[in-house]
């Protein structure tokens, strides 16, 4: 079980609330899938992905970042038990989706990323550590069904 500070709690709940979920959650997907073209290969029902340009464009994309920080969302409202939070989305993606677990890390670095321009000097240190030390929890909880 992780073991969360009030100041951690209280940080990650302000950074959360200060995201616009539409926009982070496109920049972020957006990143990912340019900065690691191999990730592609999961989104291939999303059409037109073959240059920096279609894939900032793309609807399909942007929905689906949406989709992604709105399931974050679900693991602030669970920071005692993400890992309970997380298992269907786990089988999910272990068993139906086959998607290499890395690429939640990768997700995660790009999503910091664009938290980090959204917020400025007020992404200090301290703020950034418990961010990381939430998605480590997120990360784990995803990979838990990966054998």
């Amino acid at each position: 079980m992780v073991v969360w500070t009030d100041q951690e709690r209280a940080s990650i709940k302000e950074i959360f609330s200060k995201l616009n979920y539409e926009d982070a959650g496109q920049k972020a997907l957006s990143r990912v899938l340019i900065v690691y073209p191999w990730t592609q290969r999961y989104f291939g029902d999303f059409g037109n992905l073959y240059n920096a340009e279609a894939i900032l464009s793309n609807p399909k994309v942007a929905a689906h970042g949406a989709v992604v920080l709105h399931g974050l969302d679900k693991a602030v409202k669970n920071l005692d038990d993400i890992k309970n939070a997380y298992k269907d989305l786990s089988v999910l993606h272990s068993d139906k989706l086959h998607v290499d677990p890395d690429n939640f890390r990768l997700l995660g670095d790009c999503l910091t990323i664009v938290i980090a321009a959204n917020m400025g000097s007020a992404f200090t240190p301290e703020k950034q550590a418990a961010w990381q030390k939430f998605l480590a929890v997120v990360v784990s909880a995803l990979c838990r069904q990966y054998h």
